[in-house]
């Protein structure tokens, strides 16, 4: 749950945070018309989004790096069209040309931007169902709800962006769009030489590879630099409403008055309260769902006439407990035990699965959790194929012992490394 989470919030907060100012600079600054244009470009960026979701998920048709360095591209030009033609002496002699250019530029911006963030988020619910195979299983469900309070998450801060910007100075809101629109350029800049370099479309050098290097390991700096911009509004809107002294001519007016700073007020801390979240989402939650969980130590087994011998009495008690042999090669092939609950069966199989590979289970409040998906296992059907249950290895029941045939682990041995 914590991961996607997240993940969610890591992928979408600078995205809400510029679509909040963008729209609040339509609002404060476009016609109507012009409005029309700016909101038909969202709707086709996210009907494009959901389109590009399912062809990456569900067709090979899709080279994710050569479309992100397409809509990067074209992400850039309309930046800076839209810097050029946004300044207010430029459009006064362009007329409704300049003024067009700037609409259509921000329009496309605000197209490329949806269409680069939201299509990966909006395939996490089918990458669940990979791993699940069902939307009534246990596992799928705190997915999803760490998927579905990242995006109200995200939906809030945009929304609070919003608020609050449509409340404050016409000149701030752009100047602050404007260097918000600069970060992302920069990031898109960063991303794409990574994306040209890791694909030898340009030639490499020293300069270069260590541009690639730092920006790939600081990217949250990009994220971090959103939202210290997003916090500048709210944060001068509150002041401003405490030292507001506008006069009034009656008590009706004065209570209009006060209603609308409280109001910026309210949508001030909501702003405030969604950016605490997210960065608390993204350092301290984030720091506790990528802690390294330990595996319990493989435990002794005999080893004897081409089989590993489990006694009842060592997997008696309902945990689980991990065993394992090890090849001439010396490969340790582990396997896991597990008596299933309100049963005298056992579930039975490797310590890996197909999907996540040898990285193991553990036992977390009588649940068994695969340590690199985090999907909890029904204990039931441990021993049986589908999702991300154990591998399925030969056994069989003699005189009160579990016997695994090592002919049937070495089949495995090439999953586990050395």
């Amino acid at each position: 749950m914590l991961t996607y989470l997240i993940n969610t919030t890591e992928a979408l907060i600078s995205t809400a945070i510029l679509l909040g100012l963008a729209f609040a600079y339509t609002k404060l600054f476009f016609e109507n018309k012009e409005k029309k244009v700016v909101l038909v470009s969202t709707i086709l960026g996210f009907l494009a989004s959901i389109i590009m979701a399912y062809m990456k998920n569900a067709t090979n048709k899709i080279d994710t790096g050569r479309w992100n360095l397409i809509i990067f591209a074209l992400s850039l030009v309309a930046f800076l069209l839209f810097m050029i033609f946004s300044l207010g002496g430029l459009q006064k002699r362009m007329g409704k040309a300049g003024r067009m250019t700037s609409v259509i530029s921000l329009s496309l911006v605000i197209f490329t931007i949806i269409l680069y963030a939201f299509p990966d988020v909006l395939a996490y619910p089918y990458g669940f169902l990979v791993t699940d195979y069902t939307i009534f299983s246990t596992a799928f469900l705190y997915k999803f709800i760490g998927f579905l309070f990242g995006l109200i998450l995200v939906f809030l801060m945009g929304l609070a962006t919003y608020q609050v910007s449509i409340r404050f100075e016409m000149g701030r809101v752009s100047l602050i769009l404007k260097a918000v629109l600069l970060v992302n350029a920069l990031r898109m800049a960063s991303v794409g030489l990574q994306i040209l370099l890791a694909k030898r479309m340009i030639k490499s050098n020293h300069t270069l590879f260590l541009i690639a290097k730092e920006t790939s390991n600081h990217s949250g700096v990009f994220i971090y630099a959103t939202m210290i911009l997003g916090l500048i509004i709210p944060v001068l809107l509150t002041l401003k409403s405490l030292s507001a002294g506008e006069t009034y001519s009656n008590p009706a007016e004065h209570r209009k008055i006060r209603a609308k700073w409280r109001n910026a007020r309210r949508w001030s801390s909501v702003a405030v309260l969604a950016l605490v979240l997210s960065v608390l989402n993204l350092t301290v939650v984030k720091a506790i769902d990528s802690k390294e969980v330990e595996l319990s130590p493989v435990e002794d087994a005999k080893v004897e006439n081409g089989n590993v011998y489990v006694p009842f009495e060592a997997v008696e008690d309902g945990h689980l407990h991990r065993f394992a042999y090890v090849t001439d090669k010396g490969t340790q092939i582990r396997f896991i035990v597990i008596k299933k609950p309100n049963s005298s069966a056992y579930g039975i199989g490797l310590d890996a699965c197909d999907i996540c590979g040898e990285t193991g289970y553990f036992e977390k409040d009588g649940q068994v959790v695969c340590k690199l998906c985090d999907v909890v296992m029904n204990i039931s059907t441990i021993g049986f194929k589908g999702g991300c249950n154990p591998i399925v290895i030969p056994y069989s029941i003699e005189n009160g012992q579990i016997v695994v045939p090592t002919e049937g682990l070495l089949e495995y041995e090439s999953e586990f490394k050395k």
